[in-house]
C-alpha cells in the first residue's frame, strides 16, 4: 500500500463508527465477510448500508466545490502514476454524480494517450452494464438517475474499469449506490479487467461487511493516495 500522510486521520474517522452489534459474531476476522445465510442478518446489513450511503453521500456533497475540484485533480494525478502507459487500452470511466470526483478533463486526455474511453450504460434492471465508447463532443442522453450515457458508441470490453465509490474499506471493497450493477458486470465479464475504485479519503469505513457477491477493487484511489489490495 502506498504511504499515506493522512492514514492516522482515516483510522480516527473509522473508529468513530462502530459495527452493527448483531453482526459482530458473524464477521470473519480475516476477510471481514459476514454470513449471507441468515435472512435477518441480511436485512440488518441492508438497513446499515442504506444508512451509511445516506451519511457518506451527505459528507461528499458537503465538500465545497473548489475543494472537490482540487481533490479531483489529485485523484487524476494518482491515476496517472498508478496506470502508466495506457496506449491501446480501453478504459471505462464515469461522469460525476452527486459530488463524485470529476474526472472529465482526465477522460478527455485519454485519446491523446492512445487509449479509448468508455462509459457504463444500464440496459435493464438487475442486468450487467454494457460499456460504450465515448469521446468529447459525442452526443449523450439521460440514463438511469439522469446520469448521461453515450447516445451511440461501440460496445466494448474494458481493460480497466474505474468505478466511483460511495464508501470503501481497507480490504478495497466498494460500497456503491445499491443497484449492484458493477458487481454483476464484473462477475459476468469474460476476463477480469483491472478494477479501481475512486472516491475521497473521508469516505473510508472500517468494513462494508462484504458478501459473496461483492467484488473487491484492485485499488482505491483518493486525493490522499492509493490503497492497494
Amino acid at each position: 500500500m502506498k504511504a499515506n500522510d493522512n492514514a492516522a486521520n482515516r483510522d480516527e474517522l473509522a473508529e468513530d463508527y462502530s459495527s452493527p452489534p448483531c453482526m459482530m459474531h458473524l464477521v470473519d476476522p480475516i476477510s471481514g465477510m459476514v454470513s449471507d445465510q441468515d435472512p435477518r442478518q441480511q436485512q440488518d446489513l441492508k438497513r446499515w448500508r442504506t444508512v451509511e450511503r445516506e451519511r457518506l453521500i451527505a459528507l461528499r456533497l458537503a465538500i465545497p466545490a473548489e475543494e472537490r475540484r482540487r481533490f479531483s485533480e489529485r485523484v487524476a494525478r494518482e491515476l496517472d502514476r498508478l496506470l502508466g502507459d495506457l496506449s491501446g487500452k480501453t478504459v471505462s470511466v464515469y461522469l460525476p454524480f452527486r459530488g463524485e470526483p470529476d474526472l472529465r478533463p482526465w477522460i478527455e486526455g485519454l485519446s491523446m494517450c492512445g487509449a479509448t474511453a468508455a462509459l457504463p450504460v444500464v440496459v435493464a434492471p438487475c442486468s450487467p452494464l454494457v460499456f460504450r465508447t465515448w469521446a468529447r463532443g459525442e452526443p449523450l442522453q439521460p440514463g438511469v438517475w439522469n446520469i448521461p450515457v453515450p447516445a451511440g458508441g461501440t460496445v466494448v470490453t474494458p481493460d480497466i474499469v474505474i468505478a466511483p465509490v460511495v464508501g470503501y474499506d481497507q480490504a478495497c471493497y466498494r460500497l456503491g449506490h445499491g443497484g449492484g450493477f458493477y458487481d454483476r458486470t464484473l462477475a459476468a465479464l469474460p476476463g477480469r479487467p483491472r478494477i479501481l475504485g475512486v472516491g475521497y479519503e473521508r469516505l473510508a469505513l472500517r468494513t462494508i461487511y462484504p458478501q459473496t457477491y461483492d467484488v473487491p477493487m484492485d485499488a482505491i484511489v483518493t486525493e490522499a493516495g492509493v490503497l492497494i489490495r
